[in-house]
């Protein structure tokens, strides 16, 4: 298997995964909400250590597709950049594995290492996809053999993007009060996570599909 294959089976095989695992572990962890609970949450309390395996077994996919991506295109648009961030985004979320957050309710003063390590990288995930995708844009778009990927980069870009800015407005800690947000912070950091990996695993079909004709 070549490097392109590769890249592009980790590329389909990692969000699959990772959304179908976070997923099923919520629907079966008692009290948890996805519409008001952060995905990292799952890497609380009993059982936690499946969500942290999720994100070390993601990352790790996540960073051999954006290798494929690399040698798929070595010059032009794109050709640096865009594996660069590709590449920040997987090992931001492979060492979010072994940072676990703090509660929610930690006061910013008493939030650990490990916590704030967490957020640290979580917020590299967060907003470097949006960019991610602007950056793919114009190389998809330049480029003839990518060039039916453009518009499900241009939507994923933009959803992203727009919840992004939601997810900013939204979580406070204490001793902050709630606001009109809080109660949705998992349903609008799902509608980043959930359009950036598809747009990934379109984005590997793509690579799937060059490795078979180069």
């Amino acid at each position: 298997m070549n490097r392109r294959a590769l890249a592009a089976s980790a590329g389909m095989i990692g969000p699959a995964l990772f959304v179908a695992t976070f997923t099923l572990k919520g629907w079966m962890r008692t009290g948890y909400s996805a519409r008001s609970m952060f995905v990292s949450e799952l890497a609380l309390g009993p059982h936690g250590w499946i969500q942290c395996a999720n994100f070390v077994v993601f990352g790790t996919l996540f960073l051999v597709f954006a290798r494929g991506v690399a040698a798929e295109f070595p010059d032009g648009k794109a050709s640096r950049a865009g594996p660069i961030l590709l590449t920040i985004i997987g090992f931001s979320l492979l060492v979010s594995g072994f940072f676990v957050m703090d509660p929610v309710t930690t006061a910013p003063d008493q939030m650990t290492i490990h916590g704030k390590l967490h957020q640290f990288f979580g917020a590299l995930v967060f907003s470097l996809s949006p960019v991610s995708c602007f950056v793919f844009l114009r190389r998809f778009h330049a480029d003839p053999k990518w060039r039916s990927l453009q518009w499900w980069t241009l939507a994923a870009g933009i959803i992203t993007t727009a919840a992004v800015v939601l997810l900013s407005a939204g979580p406070t800690r204490a001793p902050a009060p709630p606001n009109a947000f809080n109660e949705w912070n998992g349903l609008i950091q799902r509608m980043i996570l959930i359009p950036y990996f598809t747009w990934q695993f379109i984005f590997a079909i793509g690579l799937a599909k060059r490795s078979t004709t180069s």
